[in-house]
């Protein structure tokens, strides 16, 4: 099966990501994959091409509509004659559609990544051009429950399937590898919270450090790594010397071994204001971290509450302390047994391949529906 990726972005995002690594697993199993990202590749692109996938970028500029990148995408299209078009990201969703009225389309799947994709425009968009598009899967049943209850998609459009994770990959960490770091980290002796993350509003570093702060109080040893990068870095370093914990907090910029740094952690938080299947969280959980996190998008269905870690609400500074220091007052047998616990749930669930999997069968559908007889590699 021929299979094209369009995403919005191959950079540093969750969605990217998760695509690489689908991307990468649909390649091993035998189909021909091409991926396509509308602006111009970012890390998770050049990965891509690492890996021995063919990955191209439409040269777009972010949030300058270009109609060049249309005539661009027509032509790869036309020229690789997929079986499939997969969209990802809204932008790119939205593409994919235009997409369809210029050039031939056998089977056209959208995934939307978040609960939330924008404002009334964007959503309009969606619920005007559903009839160009065969089938769309969402990342967690809260995205889909809002898409459906605001009738953005019809529910018999649309199919809930997660986000997956390399479990294996995160597991995979070299021992010794969480002494080393520490250690060259100076972060003997502490309690450390890890954060992943972009520095943008969804995320809501405010909520983190305005809570973190009410830890340190409490618990002055604790430490707090924030890997990541993005346009509100600056003010979330302004915020830490505001709260005067700039010495307990440690932003590491962007990292090629995350699962190295999960590795030298003790528990992982996330402040986010909205989600949709954040793949940071399912990494956390399958790297064996006991999570603290805020009921928003999908996290309620990652992290089992008062089994694997702690839920909160969100916007909730308080809260959030509350919930990170009764995990940092736990007996480290208690916070481990959490981790496993966590670890199974997402091996159980969310590995790449059961997603992979459920992705196939959906392209098969579509292309059943349309008349087609692919047989998917047996290796599948």
């Amino acid at each position: 099966m021929r299979v094209f990726f369009l995403s919005t972005s191959m950079g540093m995002g969750g969605a990217d990501s998760q695509l690489l690594s689908a991307a990468h697993l649909m390649q091993s199993r035998g189909h021909d994959v091409i991926i396509v990202s509308m602006t111009p590749l970012g890390p998770m692109g050049l990965q891509a091409r690492k890996l021995g996938i063919r990955t191209e970028s439409l040269e777009m500029k972010r949030g300058m509509p270009d109609p060049r990148g249309l005539v661009r995408l027509a032509r790869l299209t036309r020229a690789w004659r997929p079986d499939v078009i997969h969209s990802h990201m809204v932008h790119a969703n939205l593409m994919a559609r235009a997409l369809r009225l210029i050039a031939p389309v056998p089977a056209l799947v959208s995934t939307i990544h978040n609960i939330y994709e924008g404002g009334p425009l964007r959503m309009a968009a969606y619920r005007y051009t559903n009839w160009l598009v065969d089938h769309l899967t969402i990342v967690s049943q809260a995205a889909a429950d809002r898409f459906v209850s605001d009738r953005i998609v019809p529910r018999e459009l649309l199919t809930v399937i997660p986000n997956g994770v390399d479990t294996e990959h995160i597991g995979s960490v070299a021992s010794g590898t969480r002494t080393s770091l520490r250690g060259s980290l100076g972060l003997d002796g502490s309690f450390v919270w890890l954060a992943v993350g972009r520095f943008e509003i969804a995320k809501d570093y405010p909520n983190m450090l305005r809570a973190f702060a009410r830890v340190r109080a409490r618990q002055p040893g604790a430490m707090l790594l924030i890997v990541g990068r993005g346009s509100l870095q600056a003010d979330t370093e302004a915020l830490a010397r505001e709260l005067r914990i700039s010495d307990a907090v440690r932003l590491l910029g962007v990292r090629n071994d995350v699962p190295q740094v999960m590795s030298a952690a003790d528990g992982y938080v996330m402040s986010s204001a909205w989600e949709g299947m954040p793949m940071v969280l399912l990494e956390a959980a399958a790297a064996g971290l006991p999570i603290v996190a805020t009921t928003v998008g999908g996290n309620h269905e990652v992290v089992v509450d008062e089994r694997t870690g702690f839920l909160v609400p969100p916007r909730d500074d308080a809260a959030l302390a509350d919930a990170m220091i009764r995990l940092g007052e736990l007996p480290e047998t208690d916070r481990r047994a959490m981790g496993e616990r966590g670890r199974e749930h997402i091996r159980t669930h969310y590995g790449l391949a059961r997603v992979a999997d459920r992705w196939e069968e959906v392209y098969r559908r579509v292309l059943a529906r349309k008349g087609a007889s692919l047989k998917v590699p047996s290796s599948a």
